[in-house]
C-alpha cells in the first residue's frame, strides 16, 4: 500500500513558509519569510508595549505585553514586527534574546520576557577586601556595557 507523503508548509522553529512545487503567487511567500528573517536577525525591540503604536516606524519591533490591545489582542508575548503595512507576529522560543532598546538591556524567553537579576555591589561586612571589591565592579561595568544588565 502506497503510503501519503506530506511536506511541511513551515520551518519547525520561526514558521518561515516553505515554498511548493507550482506553487501561485510565490513571492508572497518569500516576501513573508524575509519580513520574518529580518525581525529576527538581529532582534532589537522598541520596547514592551499593550498597545499597537498609532504611527510606527517600518522595521520597527514590539515586545506584545499582556494584557494586548488593539490589533494586538491574542499575541501577548510574541514580537511584533510593523513591515510598513502591516504587523507580523513572531513566537518566541525558549531561550531567545532580544535587545530592548527602551530598557537598554537584553530580555530573555522563559515562559515570558525576562530580565537578568541585577547584582549588588558589595558595601557592608566585617572584612574589606578591596581588590574583591574592584573585581566585582568590573565585573558589573562589564555586564552593564554588554547590555546585560542597567546602568
Amino acid at each position: 500500500m502506497t503510503e501519503y507523503v506530506s511536506f511541511p508548509e513551515s520551518t519547525a522553529r520561526y514558521s518561515l513558509p516553505f515554498l511548493v512545487a507550482g506553487q501561485a503567487q510565490k513571492e508572497f511567500f518569500v516576501n513573508e519569510a524575509l519580513e520574518r528573517l529580518d525581525i529576527l536577525l538581529h532582534p532589537v525591540v522598541e520596547g514592551e508595549v499593550c498597545d499597537p503604536p498609532s504611527s510606527p516606524q517600518k522595521g520597527q519591533a514590539y515586545l506584545v505585553a499582556t494584557p494586548a490591545t488593539g490589533a494586538w489582542i491574542g499575541q501577548e508575548d510574541r514580537i511584533a514586527g510593523w513591515d510598513g503595512n502591516q504587523w507580523t507576529f513572531i513566537d518566541p522560543t525558549a531561550q531567545m534574546n532580544v535587545f530592548d532598546k527602551n530598557l537598554g538591556r537584553r530580555r530573555c524567553f522563559r515562559e515570558g520576557w525576562n530580565l537578568p537579576p541585577e547584582p549588588v555591589l558589595p558595601t557592608g561586612g566585617s572584612t574589606i577586601d578591596s581588590e574583591a571589591r574592584e573585581a566585582i565592579e568590573t565585573i558589573v561595568e562589564l555586564l552593564q556595557q554588554a547590555g546585560l544588565i542597567s546602568s
